[in-house]
């Protein structure tokens, strides 16, 4: 079997490759696949914080496949035109099925694979109704529109409660903890996580979560936002406590950010029209090029203070704040305390109003 890392999340970006015989595997999948004859199947999947591709040669439909892993894994097997997606973990693993036909594969010995189909039949109705309406949507009326996406925002709630209440059934499954990742919001993903038993809180994944919501709890709406220094567009520190005194929007975008770029007009509606009673915005560039992220600042016009520390995803300020997408922003006031979070079109002009109007 052949062991490939890759780089990132690309598949075609090779680092190198290794002959995966070389410690002990404390997971095996044994694949009989009718169809697949003496070809090959590729995995993919991360562990120990790689992407890996591990190719494996079948003889006569069956095949084996060994890992080491930590915990359980989400992987994506590749079986000639199929993509098959499936949950490893450490133990015995069987699958078998026809190479050509994806719901004929079947997976044994996967407890978190299990819990996934569970989870998945008690949600089949909702997700069919939610692709329905995605299919209508650019086909109807602007007023049938607006009725389809006041049910999708029914439905997202809607599965928001079957994994309350799968997780409240099986709080000491790991499908529960994959459940909560999936989660953006942090008052759900504080409430799921509140009905995880403490063994599974323990584990990596338990650990994780935990970490992602004190992250995010830095910048809910009643705390202070933490004090923080980056360069400016002439490479000059400026100090956030230098603010203080007058309502601050702390707007995290990049010039790369489609939608942060459609958002930019709005904001800057905004700042002409309550700069001068007390209101200002300060961008937080997640850009890694300076060349790139002074040029949209000139093209957008964008008049307000503008910093970066040109590390991207990886800065410091992004990682200790939980920043997990962009355009995002919390608006503070004078004493710096956050009052409102993710301001986006009308609701930011709707918000300062309230305050200077």
């Amino acid at each position: 079997m052949k062991k490939t890392k890759i780089l990132g999340a690309s598949i075609t970006m090779i680092l190198f490759m290794i002959q995966f015989n070389s410690y002990s595997q404390n997971t095996v999948l044994k694949g009989c696949l009718k169809g697949l004859s003496d070809g090959e199947v590729t995995l993919f999947y991360n562990n120990k914080n790689q992407s890996i591709a591990d190719t494996v040669k079948a003889i006569d439909d069956h095949f084996t496949w060994q890992s080491n892993l930590d915990e359980p894994v989400r992987v994506a097997l590749n079986a000639g035109n199929e993509h098959f997606f499936f949950f490893a973990e450490p133990g015995q693993l069987t699958l078998v099925g026809i190479r050509d036909s994806l719901n004929t594969y079947k997976l044994k010995g996967s407890l978190m694979q299990e819990h996934e189909d569970l989870y998945r039949a008690s949600t089949r109705g909702l997700m069919q109704e939610w692709d329905s309406l995605y299919k209508k949507i650019d086909s109807v009326s602007d007023e049938e529109k607006a009725l389809i996406e006041r049910r999708r925002v029914e439905i997202s709630q809607l599965f928001i409660v079957k994994a309350h209440k799968f997780v409240a059934t099986y709080p000491t499954s790991p499908y529960s903890l994959y459940l909560i990742n999936l989660e953006n919001e942090y008052a759900v993903i504080k409430r799921l996580y509140a009905l995880i038993a403490p063994s599974a809180k323990n584990t990596p994944a338990g650990q994780k979560i935990a970490l992602r919501l004190e992250k995010m709890s830095r910048r809910q709406i009643g705390n202070l936002l933490e004090n923080f220094t980056q360069p400016d567009t002439a490479g000059h520190p400026v100090d956030f406590q230098q603010f203080r005194g007058q309502y601050v929007l702390v707007d995290f975008w990049a010039s790369w950010c489609m939608p942060c770029r459609a958002e930019n007009p709005n904001v800057l509606k905004a700042y002409q029209k309550f700069k001068d009673k007390g209101f200002t915005v300060l961008g937080i560039s997640l850009d890694e090029k300076a060349s790139n992220w002074k040029k949209a600042i000139k093209d957008d016009d964008l008049p307000w203070t503008q910093l970066s520390d040109l590390k991207g995803w990886k800065s410091d300020l992004v990682n200790r704040l939980g920043i997990e997408f962009i355009p995002s922003n919390v608006l503070v006031d004078p004493e710096g305390k956050i009052i409102a979070t993710d301001l986006r079109g009308e609701m930011l002009e709707e918000q300062l109003k309230e305050l200077f109007e």
